[in-house]
């Protein structure tokens, strides 16, 4: 490394960790494993296996002076972007003669057989463990994006249903009545690039204006597999996910306001029963590992066709707000997107928030097609947003992903729907229509025929999931 400037490193267990970013493309496996806390592994170098889950002091979300102990993907993200910041490894949990609460369940359980994945486990598990709300049950979704090769899940269910509540005089407990770290403004220069955290949204779209070439990462579940697997080494790269300006949610009078930063994790927590469509997406939505990371700019911000949270903002109308050193734009989703991972998005714009607008739509859903039910990309995804008024369909708005190049408005099975009775003879005449809109290809999750079956069939169950009938199917 050439120079390193405005970087404090990390806590890692309690111990200020200085020089820890090795390179501007070192991840945190990397940079903890350098420092002998090989606890952590690495399994599959994209987020889905959870080897390397640790521990991160982050903000509560419901108030801003507490903090909450999150579990996250040390393979995805820089080490530099955890630069100022609170981790716990399984190290730092416990030892041989002092066992951690959680690993003594586990050793009681049989929960760990050859132990390659025992440590991500054990952070995941006492993430939840230290939930702050201690009253709520063990929640096994925490466990989701943790897998096992040998032992199997009864014996680590076993052990996580077996935990109380932790002891008052934890020290990780009497933790969550502070504040988290601030985000520590970072600008690392190495051989290999370099690495910034402006301190404002108003730096970094400065940084951008001057600089579009760029690369701006949030929580860098699509960056850091890009890094580990196709060797994408980005030579400039902008850091927002911890900016203040891009945070929050706010409710108007007459729209939802989600900060572009916000972890779909916070969101699920903060509006899942409020907003139902965005409740039956989340959880769905990968694992709890990455959602713990992701956020909902970044994957409005790739661009992907199958990215799950678009068919569902579609069917809700939402709009992304673009800001740049000129100001801010709104652009409705359903303008966004103009071709394949392309969009009427800038290179000096970010995304800086998303809207919803009020009052929703009575009758939603969202329906995620897959080989697996959890932590799995979809074939087919389908977001329904209706409203039935004295038996007829005055409003139908239906977002769908995975059957085009952009995620789309199916508008000609909206105005087959529009207007007309909320029958089984209408869903029937509208599910044919919604096998033909996009363009699916066939690739190795489906062929483009399945797809274009599974949009009728969904809409033939949505049907049935609001009536209880199932004529409506063919």
């Amino acid at each position: 490394m050439t120079a390193t400037t405005r970087t404090t490193g990390m806590t890692v267990n309690g111990v200020p960790l200085h020089d820890c970013t090795g390179s501007v493309h070192t991840n945190a496996l990397d940079a903890l494993r350098d420092h002998g806390l090989t606890g952590c592994k690495e399994g599959c170098a994209e987020g889905e296996c959870g080897a390397c889950a640790i521990m991160v002091a982050r903000p509560d979300g419901r108030d801003g002076d507490r903090t909450r102990w999150v579990p996250v993907n040390a393979c995805l993200i820089p080490a530099a972007a955890l630069d100022g910041q609170e981790v716990v490894t399984a190290e730092g949990l416990g030892s041989t003669t002092d066992l951690h609460p959680v690993q003594e369940e586990m050793a009681k359980a049989g929960g760990s057989q050859c132990g390659y994945c025992t440590p991500g486990f054990i952070c995941s598990m006492a993430a939840e463990y230290y939930r702050p709300e201690p009253d709520r049950p063990f929640d096994l979704h925490s466990l989701s994006g943790n897998l096992c090769r040998c032992t199997g899940y009864r014996p680590i269910r076993d052990a996580a249903l077996a935990l109380g509540t932790p002891d008052a005089t934890d020290e990780r407990v009497a933790r969550l009545a502070a504040p988290a770290p601030e985000p520590a403004p970072t600008d690392v220069t190495g051989t290999d690039g370099r690495f910034r955290r402006p301190t404002c949204l108003d730096e970094a779209l400065q940084i951008l204006r001057d600089e579009p070439d760029a690369t701006v990462v949030a929580g860098s579940t699509d960056h850091g597999v890009l890094v580990n697997i196709r060797g994408d080494r980005p030579g400039n790269v902008i850091a927002i996910d911890r900016l203040p300006e891009l945070r929050g949610i706010t409710w108007a009078d007459d729209h939802l306001e989600i900060g572009a930063a916000q972890t779909l994790s916070e969101i699920e927590r903060s509006v899942g029963r409020s907003v139902p469509l965005l409740g039956q997406l989340l959880p769905q939505f990968a694992s709890r590992l990455i959602r713990n990371s992701a956020t909902l700019g970044g994957n409005l911000g790739t661009g992907s066709p199958i990215g799950d949270t678009p068919p569902a903002l579609l069917a809700l109308e939402a709009s992304v707000v673009l800001s740049s050193t000129d100001g801010d734009r709104e652009v409705p989703l359903k303008d966004y997107f103009t071709g394949y991972r392309q969009s009427v998005r800038r290179p000096d714009e970010l995304i800086s928030a998303v809207r919803i607008p009020l009052p929703l739509q009575p009758m939603t859903a969202f329906h995620k097609i897959a080989k697996r039910r959890f932590d799995d990309i979809s074939s087919v995804a389908v977001g329904y947003a209706v409203t039935v008024t004295d038996g007829v369909i005055t409003t139908a708005r239906i977002g769908l992903g995975g059957v085009a190049a952009t995620p789309l408005r199916a508008y000609a099975t909206e105005a087959a729907l529009e207007g007309r009775p909320w029958t089984p003879e209408t869903i029937a005449e509208a599910a044919a229509v919604l096998r033909g809109e996009g363009t699916p290809m066939s690739d190795h999750r489906a062929s483009s025929a399945y797809r274009a079956a599974m949009l009728g069939t969904s809409l033939e169950r949505f049907y049935s999931e609001y009536t209880g009938h199932t004529e409506a199917h063919s």
